[in-house]
């Protein structure tokens, strides 16, 4: 049960797990010190056993599977047992390039629209994919964007959803790779509604070893006047 502490508060996390090849134990242990409410995963192991270990995971982090396998593909969506969770369900994406089938993973978590991306490697692909998702899939109120873009700032991408959203990291740190980051191409997007509290990318041990990328953690405020008030 959300308590009156956390109610006005959403902790979000988006991280390329790299399909718990590397250290799954680190894996988990970045994620169980971030204690995010809502988790967006990239690259997480596919097919049937896959979905098994996701399963796994999110146990093993005190989370519980929203979106994960079928049409999510490159995607998963893991939710706090605190939080609701609604109108869940997975998007194919077309493969255009001939290359990795992508998917993106989509929920309603305490009123909030979330939205877990894993764009392509092709600029005109991940264009064509932008589209789709932005076109039926984005409100423009009360919604999160949140990914591995595959696209540094200042790319068509970033423009793109910094004209209908707000960049919660801008001045962030790099999140790719995980050992010496040289390149930010993780976010997380969110609407002007919704209030951006605190945002950073998690360093020490387990993430040089639990993934290729480095992770991304916001803190979200859900009636942002609510702190001009209380401040």
């Amino acid at each position: 049960m959300t308590t009156s502490l956390d109610a006005g508060r959403l902790r979000v996390m988006t991280y390329n797990l790299k399909g718990l090849q590397l250290s799954r134990a680190d894996a988990v242990a970045v994620v169980r010190i971030a204690a995010p409410d809502v988790l967006g995963v990239q690259e997480p192991p596919r097919g049937l056993l896959g979905r098994w270990q996701m399963w796994r995971f999110a146990r093993d982090v005190g989370l519980r599977t929203v979106v994960n396998g079928r049409g999510a593909r490159t995607t998963a969506l893991l939710v706090a047992s605190r939080r609701s969770a609604s109108h869940a369900h997975a998007l194919k994406l077309v493969n255009l390039a001939g290359r990795t089938r992508r998917g993106v993973a989509m929920a309603t978590v305490d009123g909030v629209r979330f939205v877990v991306v894993h764009l392509s490697l092709v600029r005109d692909e991940r264009s064509a994919h932008l589209s789709d998702i932005l076109l039926a899939h984005v409100p423009a109120t009360r919604t999160v964007v949140l990914g591995d873009l595959n696209e540094r700032p200042g790319g068509p991408t970033w423009k793109r959803l910094s004209s209908v959203l707000v960049d919660a990291d801008p001045e962030g740190d790099p999140t790719y790779p995980a050992i010496d980051p040289l390149h930010r191409i993780d976010a997380v997007f969110a609407s002007s509604d919704l209030g951006i509290e605190d945002a950073r990318v998690p360093s020490g041990p387990p993430v040089l070893h639990g993934s290729d990328h480095r992770p991304l953690v916001v803190d979200l405020l859900l009636d942002p006047e609510a702190r001009t008030v209380q401040g």
